[in-house]
Formats: structure tokens, C-alpha cells, sequence
């Protein structure tokens, strides 16, 4: 099924699909001063996740960075969810009286 920006659904739960981003996303402290980057490349996740932000599309980001791969575009939808999901706090509990 195809999600709204043209990158296959395949993120059904972010955490259950963390491989989506792990074998994409490295870092190392030799690449980018050890920000996190896609495999083979020195695009960093920040530039991708900064152009989604900004309203750019999975294809103006691949013209943009021809190094880059759909997968790569998915995987930091993947890593930002996953961090989302991590980093958001829970609702308060309302109190029973």
C-alpha cells in the first residue's frame, strides 16, 4: 500500500520496523564529525528530515541528493517516528476521586 508521500506503507508500527532504518541510517565519527548518515553517502539525516520538514518530496529530495535511495528517504520517515514514539511524553493519568 502506498503512504501518503509515494514510499511504500511498510512502516505498520515504527517499532516493530526499527531494521527499516538501522541497516540504512550509520554513524561514524570519520563521516560528517559522526552525525548520523545514509550508508555510502555524507547526506546526513538532519538534511533529510529538515527538506521533509520544509515540504520538500521524497522525489525533490532524491533529485536533490542522487546518492540517496527511496529506502533512504523511508528510513528517515522510519528513525523520526520511531523517535517520536520514544521521546513523546505520556498523557497524565487522570486522577480517580
Amino acid at each position: 500500500m502506498m503512504g501518503r508521500h509515494g514510499l511504500g506503507d511498510t512502516m505498520g508500527g515504527a517499532s516493530g520496523d526499527s531494521n527499516i532504518y538501522e541497516e540504512r541510517i550509520i554513524r561514524d565519527s570519520g563521516i560528517c564529525g559522526g552525525e548520523p548518515v545514509f550508508k555510502g553517502t555524507r547526506v546526513t539525516l538532519r538534511t533529510v528530515l529538515a527538506s521533509l520538514a520544509a515540504g520538500d518530496s521524497a522525489q525533490e529530495i532524491l533529485a536533490d541528493f542522487p546518492s540517496l535511495k527511496a529506502e533512504d528517504v523511508q528510513a528517515a520517515i522510519a528513525f523520526a517516528a520511531a523517535s517520536a514514539e520514544e521521546d513523546l511524553p505520556l498523557p497524565a493519568t487522570p486522577q480517580i476521586r
